[in-house]
């Protein structure tokens, strides 16, 4: 968990007190409506279908208990006593009002958050992967990257207006758990032949009304030129992407109508003006970053495994689900599922904010993290203390063993109070979690990503989905466009349409045809969905979804 410098806390705090002063001027009628957008957005406020909402930063993802339970208190104090965590491991609450945000922006100053940048055409929220720094396949530990990112994009002068949104995730795994293919900019580390830290660097990657998977640019960039290279990309993306058409604004756009040619070469030259004016990376520099960060403290135990044998039936699923291999011997990571019934996906109470922070204390050392997939993690969990976290899980409704399978639902908040959607997205994860809610069903299926998006923003990754759902309008209906074969990762692709879109009461009977077919086609218990899908098309699965009842 990083923390912050005496300046880090001052730039919080000035922003705190710039939008109290703009937002006064707004409500006393100083500041149009049009005046005061874009400043609202660069601190996160939307006006979304029903009230304000606001997007709280959580910095690639790391969390502590103190921040957690301030998060709660937000949440009962300024809002319905809930928040939504996202798919850029950021937190919303979606009922909050205007002339609270100032006093809501300072109680989180106090626990070192804030909401910059968290909308806006700006730099948005730095991702990353969930276990880093822990996973065992990791090459480099992408967290002080990341913190060294947030610095450097925090209020830069120079692409604080962007033609639009502009994200950045970096990984330091060849299992790309970050998703950096599908992305503005993705950052995969990596070590030389030396032993260096370089980065393939990825652009014009993204999702939304043009899904496409980035082209690399380096494959192999020095570590110490990574500023002024990602500063030479911004500023010929500033200089030459559009602002006459927002559908035509992203970085991915400008990419395609260039040529991956010409877009490298403008970025390689503009780069040789950057090294001159950039600071390079140094070990220094990494080292101060570091020495901000409170790490777990791990206690020198030996490796061990659990014996689930004469254990209850749902304590090893989630054992085998939620559980995840750890760098340090004795400990292992846990997922807690924010997918459960009757719940919108990634929503927790102020209450059960309040609990987890209490087992996070007491399990995991006070640290959390927030995953792309909105479920949290407990990154430091003894090994043998796990059969005493799960019944504790179990009693607050939180161990539900769905982790990478069809029950994980990814979901946006959709037309219940996006103002941009075209059709609702939480019935529809909740309809799927409730007919899927089987265990033993979702363990036969086995690995499958399902992603509801409730409009062409994509909010939900629908497109990245082994299952993807896109909500769209039919004469002030919502009906329900449904994709097969995406995948994120190292060999991100984007989904296929199947056909027509379908009713919102018959998307359960359509993904349960699908799941269907998947279980007739496979060729053994480890053939995967997507397997099928690559190895067999989508025919047989179009074909038994629109086939006459």
């Amino acid at each position: 968990m990083y923390r912050y410098t005496d300046i880090d806390q001052r730039l919080v705090d000035e922003r705190v007190a710039q939008f109290r002063e703009q937002t006064a001027r707004y409500l006393a009628g100083r500041l149009s409506e049009d005046e005061f957008r874009p400043l609202r957005l660069q601190n996160g406020l939307y006006v979304q279908k029903h009230a304000p909402m606001l997007r709280v930063a959580i910095p690639y993802g790391l969390l502590d208990t103190r921040q957690l339970r301030t998060l709660a208190r937000i949440a009962r104090e300024y809002d319905r006593g809930a928040g939504h965590f996202t798919t850029r491991q950021n937190i919303q609450f979606n009922w909050v009002e205007i002339d609270r945000v100032p006093d809501l922006l300072a109680e989180l100053a106090q626990v070192q958050m804030h909401a910059i940048q968290t909308s806006g055409n700006c730099i948005r929220n730095i991702t990353t992967d969930h276990l880093a720094g822990i996973a065992p396949d990791e090459v480099v530990d992408p967290l002080v990257w990341a913190e060294l990112l947030r610095q450097w994009s925090t209020l830069h002068p120079e692409f604080a207006w962007l033609p639009r949104k502009f994200k950045i995730a970096i990984s330091g795994s060849p299992a790309d758990r970050a998703a950096t293919l599908v992305h503005d900019i993705g950052l995969a580390a990596r070590r030389d032949d030396d032993g260096g830290v370089v980065f393939r660097v990825v652009v014009g990657g993204g999702l939304g009304r043009t899904p496409i998977v980035g082209s690399v640019i380096r494959e192999a960039l020095p570590a110490a030129d990574l500023l002024a290279y990602l500063e030479a990309i911004l500023r010929i993306y500033n200089r030459f992407g559009r602002r006459d058409n927002k559908y035509k604004a992203r970085i991915k756009i400008l990419l395609r109508e260039l040529g991956l040619d010409t877009f490298t070469a403008l970025v390689e030259a503009e780069f040789q003006r950057c090294l001159a004016t950039t600071p390079q990376v140094t070990a220094e520099w990494l080292g101060a970053i570091a020495a901000r960060f409170e790490w777990p403290e791990y206690r020198g135990l030996a490796d061990e495994s659990i014996d689930a044998t004469d254990a209850p039936a749902a304590f090893a699923q989630w054992l085998r689900r939620n559980v995840h291999a750890h760098r340090v011997p004795g400990y292992r990571a846990v997922t807690i599922s924010l997918k459960r019934r009757g719940v919108a996906p990634g929503d927790l109470s102020a209450s059960e904010m309040e609990a987890v922070a209490e087992l996070a204390d007491r399990y995991s050392q006070g640290h959390l993290r927030v995953t792309h997939e909105q479920n949290l993690l407990l990154p430091a969990v003894v090994t043998a203390t796990l059969p005493a976290l799960w019944r504790e899980l179990a009693a607050l409704g939180l161990a539900q063993a769905n982790v990478g399978l069809i029950g994980n639902v990814i979901c946006c908040p959709g037309g219940d109070f996006c103002s941009l959607a075209n059709a609702v997205s939480i019935p529809v994860a909740q309809a799927i979690i409730e007919r899927f809610e089987s265990l033993d069903f979702q363990f036969d299926v086995g690995e499958l990503d399902l992603n509801i998006s409730g409009c062409i923003n994509a909010c939900g990754h629908h497109h990245v989905g082994h299952i993807g759902i896109l909500g769209v309008d039919k004469q002030g209906e919502g009906y329900y466009q449904i994709t097969i074969g995406g995948r994120q990762g190292p060999e991100a692709r984007i989904g296929r349409i199947l056909g027509p879109s379908v009713a919102e009461a018959e998307v359960p009977d359509a993904i349960e045809a699908l799941l269907r077919t998947y279980l007739e086609l496979r060729e053994h218990e480890d053939e995967r969905f997507i397997d099928v899908v690559e190895r067999l098309g989508i025919t047989p699965f179009k074909e038994r979804l629109y086939a006459p009842a």
